[in-house]
């Protein structure tokens, strides 16, 4: 019977160190901008922080996703040093101002996503990059426990060689001279001026009189850092928002054409950005045009809907009472109501209502006849007949509701207006 051979029970194999998953994720207290949220996610998913930041930044300005995510991770994350978040915190009675701030931070986001229900194309847009940044960050960690450790043969790689001893000074040298305590110096001149015939020796590297010197081993090559991409994702951004503007300019709404060509724009840079995490790299030029389309994207949401992208001049002028529509509808440009001849029968209520998404529209009222305006304008001037003044005063959110009677009158109204201009001025006259 073979005697097996004694092993070694002191020696245990090292276990691998557990694969990072979302469950264990917590946020980073020592790169953290605001809460460590970012953070930490750049160390879970081993990508730069950076990119979490500009992704959440415009999915809290295109639907308040962003917001939500950030609050609820602020509040049920602990730090990498703590086993408490912010939420049990505030359970056990210490409210603090972080879990305050969580707590604020989803409301908002909250209300941002509530006020933008109705908006399709940008949830569109948040849920799609949404998609986009967490399939990067599962890519970035699946990848990361497939490939060897990069900075450890990055530290073997820039490595410094060995140590050697200096060479050795060949003849005297005067600033190697001993200083004595009293200011003196064991020598034979000073230290500004070296010794008899120092300039008839070769200088030597430094300033010294040392003689020539050992060249030592040459440094390893340096390897050429990433390249720039932030011009191509500029120029790549440019293309893309003139060609989403373009296609959708003659089929869709000034407002719907310009937020495709505004999305479009935002999904280059983002995939740029993305796309530099892992090859090539961007500017904070990049990162802040981003966040301007983002900005611009949100802005052309709040325009109105009706807006053309053309620009019209129309004259609305019914010879009767009985040819007056009860909707005149105009994109952009200038609309003109005449009703001068109009008239209407005694005891009976001519209604009509004007629409005009950019531009002016005119009101012109029969001269014998009362009228009940009702105007609104997003921004923009509201002008009534007798106004003293003809200046244009532009203001947001202006709405009147009046009774204009001719002069010596003041029976029932027989006309009802109702105007609505997005952008632009509605100005009522009486005929004369």
């Amino acid at each position: 019977m073979t005697e097996q051979p004694p092993q070694d029970t002191d020696t245990v194999a090292p276990e691998p160190p557990p694969a990072r998953s979302l469950r264990g994720f917590r946020r980073d207290r020592r790169y953290k901008t605001l809460g460590g949220v970012c953070a930490g996610l750049g160390r879970q998913c081993d990508m730069d922080p950076v990119i979490f930041r500009i992704g959440l930044s415009v999915l809290s300005v295109t639907g308040g996703v962003g917001l939500i995510f950030y609050g609820f991770a602020w509040l049920f994350a602990p730090y990498d040093d703590e086993d408490e978040n912010e939420f049990r915190k505030l359970l056990t009675g210490r409210v603090d101002g972080p879990g305050l701030a969580a707590i604020v931070t989803a409301l908002v986001g909250c209300g941002v996503f509530l006020s933008m229900l109705n908006n399709g194309g940008a949830l569109t847009f948040a849920v799609v990059l949404a998609l986009l940044l967490a399939g990067a960050g599962y890519w970035s960690q699946a990848r990361r426990g497939a490939d060897p450790d990069p900075v450890a043969a990055q530290a073997v790689a820039d490595a410094p060689p060995e140590a050697q001893a200096p060479p050795v000074a060949r003849g005297p040298s005067w600033w190697r001279d001993p200083i004595v305590k009293d200011g003196t110096h064991d020598g034979a001149t000073g230290y500004l001026w070296g010794p008899a015939g120092a300039d008839e020796r070769p200088a030597a590297r430094f300033g010294s009189w040392r003689g020539p010197v050992a060249a030592g081993p040459a440094a390893p090559p340096q390897p050429a850092g990433p390249r720039g991409i932030g011009a191509l994702t500029f120029l790549g951004a440019l293309i893309a928002g003139a060609v989403g503007t373009g296609v959708t300019w003659d089929e869709r709404t000034f407002s719907a054409s310009l937020q495709t060509g505004l999305a479009c724009a935002l999904a280059v840079f983002g995939l740029g950005i993305a796309v530099s995490a892992f090859r090539g790299r961007t500017g904070v030029g990049s990162i802040l045009l981003a966040l301007i389309t983002a900005g611009l994207l949100t802005a052309s949401a709040a325009l109105p809907a009706n807006i053309s992208t053309e620009w019209a001049r129309t004259d609305w002028t019914p010879a009767r009472a009985a040819d007056v529509r009860p909707q005149y509808e105009l994109g952009s440009g200038v609309g003109t109501l005449d009703l001068s001849k109009v008239s209407v029968a005694e005891g009976k209520t001519l209604a009509t209502h004007v629409e005009v998404g950019a531009g002016k529209v005119r009101i012109v009222l029969p001269a014998d006849e009362t009228a009940r305006l009702r105007a609104e304008v997003g921004v923009g001037d509201i002008r009534l007949p007798g106004d003293p003044s003809r200046d244009v005063d532009v203001r947001p959110d202006q709405r009147q509701t009046v009774t204009l009677a001719p002069a010596g009158r003041s029976d029932n109204p027989s006309i009802q207006l109702h105007v609505e201009v997005g952008l632009g001025q509605v100005e009522v006259d009486r005929a004369k």
